[in-house]
């Protein structure tokens, strides 16, 4: 049988695999194992099995992946969420829609910290939720806004996917993550714009909070600023070249750790929750590393991604229509699909027709991220809103109902980074 058929019919069946909930790491090295055989033989199948983990866990870069989970699950466990929303709420919650405009920014400094999008809809929903109900806000206006506001956890650096996709494509992962600090800057804007402009019409849906002191809110700065000192020293370490971002993860996560302790808000038990949950998240995404690397060996045999690009390069469009269409295609795929599958599925397929096309891998990076963080607010998946349904007890509809404005925000940021890719690749061209 051709190599390439084998290549199409191998991502048919591990689309199939997905949707029958096979975790993607056994998934795709499974069918990457079984394609690589067919094609080239079995012996040498398993010779891959032999070296590609020994190859890729050797590798010193990856342990940036477990000190940032590190980072992200001391700040979770301590409570340094609630913290930072009760600052940014005593400084703009007296705002008509300044509760969920607090939610939003206050999504966007956790996520600097966490690097998850569901650990941080998940944490800010749980604070932010009864602050928004106490004041009667729609409800739809709340858990969107909670919802949009946790997609932000996978752009604005450290972002685990940012990582796995510099690993995936060989780009830098600090130039990854200086490129998605003013997307991810924007996003939040974006989306508070949003919030003013619903509220704007409907002023009953969002009423503002209390007045504060500037007292008052000088104290809750003094009690907030460590998340935000420590991603400064973070990323302008890592624009300055003072550390890599190895070195930048290992210094996030001792000074999380040091803050927590300093203000006596970590306990045995939640440092083990802390150690527990980081060894958990580590193992899956190492397996699902490992799972790509093999798949990439088939599809490298295969010929498929190569085959593609020639015959996609060789249409009579404009390169902007091929780009569209391969964002299209993970939108589409973020409806049904967790946006590390998307990622690990789609780039290896894409990204040597992107490069084919004279594209900047770095700035494509962004803009595949910022799509699928679009697929974890949209029907009929969308696992924020599944998350803050949990929480909430809110119907799925009204939730989908909250996002919509929040999507057509995004789109619209979307079409700015694609029409001046410098709002990207400015940040890292200074490194």
């Amino acid at each position: 049988m051709d190599p390439l058929i084998v290549g199409v019919l191998g991502i048919g069946f591990l689309i199939v695999l997905l949707f029958a909930r096979l975790p993607i790491g056994i998934g795709m090295g499974l069918v990457g194992f079984l394609g690589f055989g067919w094609i080239i033989g079995f012996e040498p199948a398993l010779g891959v099995l032999k070296t590609v983990p020994y190859t890729t866990f050797s590798e010193h870069a990856l342990s940036v992946i477990p000190l940032f989970l590190l980072m992200g699950a001391f700040a979770f466990h301590s409570g340094m969420s609630e913290a930072l929303f009760d600052t940014v709420y005593k400084c703009i919650g007296h705002f008509r829609g300044g509760v969920a405009m607090a939610t939003i920014v206050a999504c966007a400094f956790f996520a600097a910290i966490s690097g998850s999008s569901l650990a941080t809809a998940a944490t800010l929903g749980r604070v932010a939720l009864p602050e928004m109900r106490k004041y009667q806000y729609d409800d739809a206006l709340a858990t969107g806004a909670i919802a949009a506001g946790g997609s932000i956890g996978i752009l604005i650096p450290p972002s685990i996917i940012l990582i796995i996709y510099g690993i995936i494509t060989e780009q830098s992962i600090g130039k990854l993550f200086l490129a998605g600090f003013i997307p991810g800057i924007m996003e939040a804007v974006f989306y508070i714009i949003t919030i003013w402009y619903l509220t704007f019409f409907k002023p009953h849906h969002g009423p503002p909070g209390p007045k504060t002191t500037t007292r008052t809110k000088i104290k809750a700065l003094a009690n907030s600023w460590e998340p935000v000192f420590l991603f400064l020293v973070v990323i302008g370490g890592i624009y300055k070249g003072v550390f890599t971002p190895t070195e930048a993860a290992g210094i996030g996560a001792f000074g999380v750790l040091f803050f927590v302790l300093l203000r006596k808000r970590m306990t045995w038990m939640k440092f083990k929750l802390s150690l527990n949950s980081t060894i958990k998240t580590t193992g899956m995404l190492f397996l699902v590393i490992l799972g790509a690397m093999i798949f990439g060996y088939f599809l490298s045999v295969s010929n498929l991604p190569v085959e593609f690009a020639h015959l996609a390069g060789n249409l009579p469009v404009n390169r902007y229509v091929i780009l569209a269409f391969i964002l299209l295609i993970t939108l589409l795929l973020g409806c049904i699909m967790d946006s590390m599958a998307i990622v690990l599925l789609t780039i290896p397929v894409f990204y040597p027709l992107i490069t084919s096309l004279g594209f900047d891998p770095i700035w494509f990076g962004i803009l595949v991220v910022r799509v699928t963080e679009m697929g974890l607010i949209t029907p009929p998946v969308g696992l924020n809103v599944f998350v803050i349904k949990g929480i909430s007890g809110v119907k799925i509809g009204t939730i989908y109902r909250g996002v919509i404005p929040h999507l057509i925000a995004d789109l619209l940021q979307v079409i700015l980074l694609i029409a001046f890719p410098q709002i990207v690749l400015w940040l890292p061209s200074l490194m």
